[in-house]
Formats: C-alpha cells, sequence, structure tokens
C-alpha cells in the first residue's frame, strides 16, 4: 500500500508540472492583461495557434527554440489585434474574445492540416532527477526547460507588480483609469501592450503543449486549457506567484487519472480526467457571489463588474 502511495505522490508531482506548464504561462499572461483592467477570452485561439505554429516551424527549421518564438511572435500579434479591437467605440471585450477564440482556432486547424503527421524537434528537458537511482523519480523530475522559465517569470512579474514604475502604471490603469488619465497615464497604450505581452505569453504555452508534452499537433490538443486560465487567474487573486500555485494544483489534476491508472486504479478514468473542469467550475461559482468583491479584483475589470 505505502509503494502504492509512494508511485501515486511521484505521478502527481510529474504532472503538476507536465500538465501545470501550460497553464502558469497563459495564467501568467492573462493576470498581465486583467491587471490594466482587460479581459482576453480568446486565449484559447492564441494558445492553439501558438502550438500549431511552434510545431510548424519547429519541423520547418528543425529548431524548437525558433518555433518557441514564433510561437510567441504570433501569440502577440493575436494579444495586439485583441488590444486594438477593444479599444475602439462600444468595442467589448468579452463578445471580441469569443471571436478571437473562434479565428485562432480557426486558422490553426486550417494551417496546421499538413503538420498532423510529422514529427518535428522537441524542447529538452532537464535530468533534475539524476540523483535518484529510482527510475519513477528520474522521469518525474525530467523538467522542460520552459517550466524554470516559468518560474522566472513569476517571480519577476511579482517584483515588477510591486516595485516598478511600469508596474504602477498597470496597476493604476486597471484600477483607477480616471486617476490614470489625471496623471497623464497613457491608458489605452498600456491596455494594448498588456494584452499583445499576454498574448505572448499564451503563444509560449501552445509551444509548449506541441513541443514538450504531448509533444505533436492535433486539432484537440488544447482541451479548454486557455478558456480555464481566466478562471485560474481569478483564483490566483491576479498575483503572479498565486497563478504558480494554481498551475501546478490545476496540473495535478489533470494527472490525478493517469497517476490513478499507474497504481492499478481503472474505474471511473474519464470521470477522474474532468477534475480540472470540475474544479474550474467550482472555482467559478465561489467567485461568483452577489454583492462581494474578490480581494485583489482590478476595479476596471468587465469581467468582474
Amino acid at each position: 500500500m505505502s509503494e502504492a502511495l509512494v508511485t501515486l505522490a511521484i505521478g502527481m508531482i510529474a504532472g503538476a508540472v507536465r500538465v501545470g506548464t501550460p497553464y502558469l504561462f497563459v495564467s501568467l499572461g492573462e493576470c498581465i492583461t486583467e491587471k490594466s483592467g482587460r479581459v482576453n477570452l480568446g486565449l484559447e485561439g492564441i494558445l492553439v495557434s501558438g502550438a500549431m505554429c511552434g510545431y510548424a516551424v519547429s519541423y520547418l527549421t528543425q529548431s524548437a527554440w525558433i518555433g518557441v518564438g514564433c510561437a510567441a511572435g504570433v501569440g502577440l500579434m493575436l494579444g495586439l489585434l485583441h488590444g486594438l479591437a477593444c479599444s475602439l467605440p462600444r468595442v467589448n471585450d468579452i463578445a471580441f474574445g469569443i471571436a478571437l477564440m473562434l479565428l485562432g482556432t480557426g486558422l490553426a486547424f486550417f494551417l496546421g492540416k499538413p503538420y498532423i503527421q510529422p514529427q518535428a524537434p522537441q524542447l529538452p528537458s532537464l535530468a533534475l532527477g539524476a540523483w535518484s537511482g529510482d527510475p519513477r523519480w528520474q522521469s518525474a523530475l525530467a523538467v522542460n526547460a520552459l517550466f524554470p522559465i516559468g518560474i522566472a517569470l513569476a517571480l519577476l512579474l511579482h517584483w515588477g507588480l510591486r516595485s516598478t514604475a511600469l508596474g504602477l502604471a498597470l496597476r493604476l490603469v486597471g484600477d483607477h483609469e480616471g486617476t490614470a488619465r489625471a496623471l497623464a497615464y497613457p491608458v489605452l497604450k498600456v491596455r494594448i501592450a498588456a494584452t499583445a505581452i499576454g498574448g505572448a505569453f499564451a503563444g509560449v504555452g501552445g509551444a509548449y503543449l506541441s513541443l514538450s508534452y504531448p509533444g505533436s499537433w492535433s486539432e484537440g490538443l488544447s482541451s479548454g486549457q486557455g478558456i480555464m486560465a481566466v478562471a485560474l487567474v481569478i483564483f490566483a487573486r491576479w498575483r503572479p506567484l498565486g497563478c504558480l500555485a494554481a498551475a501546478l494544483l490545476f496540473g495535478a489534476a489533470g494527472a490525478l487519472g493517469p497517476a490513478l491508472q499507474s497504481i492499478g486504479v481503472t474505474w471511473g478514468y474519464h470521470l477522474f480526467n474532468a477534475v480540472p473542469y470540475a474544479l474550474t467550475l467550482g472555482i467559478m461559482i465561489a467567485s461568483s457571489r452577489p454583492r462581494q468583491t474578490l480581494a485583489g479584483t482590478p476595479g476596471e475589470l468587465s469581467l468582474t463588474r
């Protein structure tokens, strides 16, 4: 029994890292966007577009890192499109985000058909489990290189939002637009830049899906992770380090089914696979109480007003 519990724990730890990495990048990007007072529901389309572009460019150039860079560029452009469009009068960011989701996924499915079969170079892994003679730990701690980069970005954003002039400008624009305008901050430019940068982060998250885990391009690759990242940011209370913790939690939840299979629990496999979606639903219900404002909510965020 104890051996089974160790195997289950190792599987959950491995899943928290592997499954949680795309959540980390997408949620950090959405955190930046929502800190400016704008929400981007088109993250699913950006994630899928980044996955397709990253895989295609990696295959064509035989360089996974060039693929990641192109995925970030595609995410940046789609985020910029969202930021510019939502800066126009009477354009609703929720409605346009849904349109962007459909546009991004549709283009990715159409342009990505030639790349479903070919095998592209994959991102490297760091053998953090080399200290152990247990192959289970060695496999669980074979961490993709993007994961420590994501941790570094979370720490950098945590510091930047608290301690830099750019962080102050972003928070002021998202909390008090009138005050920001009175202090001559360029509100629209800040929001457009934040949305574009958030899109770039989501594009990198998509590249992780196609170039690391599961490591191939297909039309069912994302499974709604872009949409779930919006709930994840709310759960994290718009804090970068909270996004890191929530991404690991969601990753562990997503790995519950395979981890149970590894110890011989085969009943209810599809039910356990639904745990991340149930967790997302629970978070949205818990955060939707009337006449109650969540701690850390940006004052200008249309999603919570």
